[in-house]
């Protein structure tokens, strides 16, 4: 910093892709700091270093975190740069590497500097990888290709499909430069293993209307590679294979030529690259490039696979709780544990890649923080007194599942299950609603906290994110925040309400939907949701005199479809004890006020029996 006369460096915790999950060799805040949660911000000054996170993560940075570091309960670009102005002498100069930052955070913190006689230094040369000196290398493995089986398109279709949207855009652009990791996985029918529990590899990708650049690292590409991407020859439908690290100085090289316009989407592109497409009418930007909006929307095959990813998971998950429903009362399992056999559960799959994320399985307290993570240092015992709360999703071939159960194995109080059921309300009311198409999941968000709201409870993380075909678990942009794209048939999104109450318990119950067509009495163009995680919620924490008629009726035919889809499923797998449970955890319920009924039983019958001879009823 001495060196290149800065007084602050800004280091914040992503890649050169704005990538959420980043692969280890790019951990730089997680190596300054000992934070290893996936949201913050580092600055380094000559004399202090401070971290700035999210109410997610408040209580892990404190316990990560050494005296050397301060922590600011925000994360807000203003917040930052409000300590900066403060902190940094005046005309001091204020380091970044603008590789790790996009463009619209590159312009927020100009915006938020103002006239405050502070400036932006943007610097390409990391400094924290200049200290770092056992930096993680980058893994050898080579991308590999999706089977047929699970995608209906060809790469050769995508990029068709993609050049089209640029010949009609009346901007006219004559190239797309793509940078988020799953735009060229996408694109290609390539996955990779890059980045931890996100099927990625490093990669940039630049298409115009008549070549296509695929940068990556060189060293990976096979024989087999070269033949599938039709690497050896020079059309329109050939991929010319570069150098990953050529990325700079190739798009410099296009973008000298007279008469062209890249097309970059701002929230995935680093202003090192975007510095370089000048003037500026050689530029078009959109929030999202049409690679990311058209991913969003799956195709025939993409839907019907990865709904068949999440009945698989579902076993993996209704095995998890009937194990620990037995094994908890014996006082011998922990939270790692448990995350530990839901991954060997799913492992056991067809078509299993792994976890999509690593598991949250919090006890009690810990499930006050809604990402904990257990460690051999931090891990609980599990008991029938506290509620569990796991969060759990896998990665296939087919898809991306994300599932998020919370029970109770003893005796709930009456607060526990009043917060429960009104978190599966706030579920439910999402799932349920029927909205015009085009409507943004921003604006039917509150849906999911009414229930809440209406006795002074709340959650502090969004109610929900886009879901992949074997791709990144929060897949933008779809989602329920003011910067997702409008809802589209065909997209998939998680929906997952919660509420913490700190140092005592947890609840969140998250369930992946895709969205679907609505039948209305006089409308058209209708859509609605339709639920594919495919788990029983637990019974004893809901409290059915809080539902309406309505939602209990939304609840049983959820309950059906569980017992009609994973049913057979569980018999394919000759899981009988399994299914035995799921069928116990799928009872209808009846009316308000009752946990749940059970079919005429023998012993139902022999009770009205008794209630008969004795004049009861």
């Amino acid at each position: 910093m001495l060196e290149l006369n800065i007084s602050a460096y800004i280091i914040p915790g992503t890649d050169a892709h704005l990538s959420e999950y980043i692969a280890p060799r790019d951990a730089r805040m997680a190596f300054m700091t000992g934070f290893t949660g996936s949201a913050g911000t580092a600055v380094v000054t000559h004399t202090k270093a401070v971290l700035w996170t999210d109410s997610r993560y408040w209580a892990q940075a404190e316990r990560q975190m050494d005296c050397n570091w301060e922590l600011e309960k925000d994360v807000s670009i203003s917040s930052v740069v409000e300590w900066l102005i403060s902190t940094v002498p005046l005309g001091g100069q204020i380091g970044f590497d603008p590789f790790l930052f996009s463009l619209k955070t590159q312009e927020d913190y100009e915006l938020n500097l103002g006239s405050s006689n502070h400036s932006l230094k943007s610097i390409p040369t990391n400094l924290v990888d200049r200290v770092w000196k056992k930096r993680p290398s980058i893994l050898s493995d080579k991308p590999d290709r999706l089977p047929d089986r699970v995608i209906q398109s060809t790469w050769q279709d995508k990029v068709t499909l993609i050049r089209s949207q640029l010949r009609d855009n009346p901007y006219q652009p004559t190239a797309l430069l793509l940078s988020a990791l799953d735009e060229t996985a996408w694109l290609f029918n390539l996955r990779g293993s890059d980045i931890p529990y996100n099927p990625f590899f490093y990669s940039y990708t630049l298409l115009t209307m008549d070549t296509i650049w695929l940068f990556l690292h060189m060293e990976r590409v096979t024989e087999e590679l070269k033949v599938y991407l039709n690497a050896s020859c020079n059309g329109s439908l050939c991929v010319q294979l570069k150098s990953y690290d050529s990325v700079l100085a190739e798009v410099k090289k296009y973008v000298a030529q007279p008469k062209v316009k890249v097309w970059i989407g701002t929230e995935y592109t680093n202003y090192a690259l975007y510095e370089i497409i000048t003037p500026q009418d050689k530029l078009m930007t959109s929030s999202y490039s049409p690679v990311l909006t058209t991913k969003a929307v799956k195709d025939e095959t993409e839907q019907r696979v990865l709904r068949n990813a999440h009945v698989r998971d579902a076993v993996a998950v209704i095995q998890l709780l009937m194990w620990l429903e037995k094994a908890v009362p014996a006082g011998k399992e922990t939270e790692l544990t448990a995350a530990e056999y839901v991954n060997k559960c799913r492992s056991k799959q067809k078509d299993s890649k792994g976890p999509s994320f690593e598991t949250i399985s919090a006890s009690g307290p810990n499930a006050a923080l809604a990402h904990y993570n257990p460690t051999a240092e931090t891990s609980r015992r599990l008991t029938v007194d506290e509620m569990y709360l796991v969060d759990s999703g896998g990665q296939y071939l087919d898809g991306t599942t994300d599932i998020t159960r919370t029970v109770h194995w003893g005796t709930p109080t009456a607060m526990q299950r009043e917060a429960f059921t009104r978190v599966l309300m706030g579920n439910i009311e999402i799932s349920r609603t029927i909205f015009p198409s085009g409507t943004r999941g921003v604006n039917i968000e509150m849906l999911g906290r009414r229930a809440l709201w209406e006795v002074g409870l709340n959650y502090g993380h969004g109610t929900g994110h886009g879901v992949g075909n074997y791709f990144s678990v929060h897949e933008w942009p779809v989602g329920f925040q003011s910067n997702n794209i409008p809802f589209k048939e065909g997209m998939f999104t998680s929906i997952e309400p919660g509420y913490y109450k700190e140092n005592d318990f947890g609840i969140r119950i998250e369930d992946v939907v895709v969205i679907i067509p609505a039948q209305t009495k006089h409308g058209h163009n209708f859509l609605t949701f339709d639920t594919v995680s495919l788990v029983p919620y637990d019974k004893k924490l809901i409290d059915t005199s809080l539902l309406s008629s309505e939602q209990l009726q939304w609840l049983n035919k959820y309950y059906e479809t569980i017992r009609e889809v994973v049913g057979p499923e569980l018999d394919k797998q000759k899981l009988y004890e399994e299914k035995d449970w799921m069928l116990r955890n799928t009872e209808p319920f009846t009316s308000p006020g009752s946990s749940a009924s059970t079919s005429i039983s023998s012993l139902t019958l022999i009770a009205l029996a008794v209630a008969l001879v004795h004049d009861i009823i």
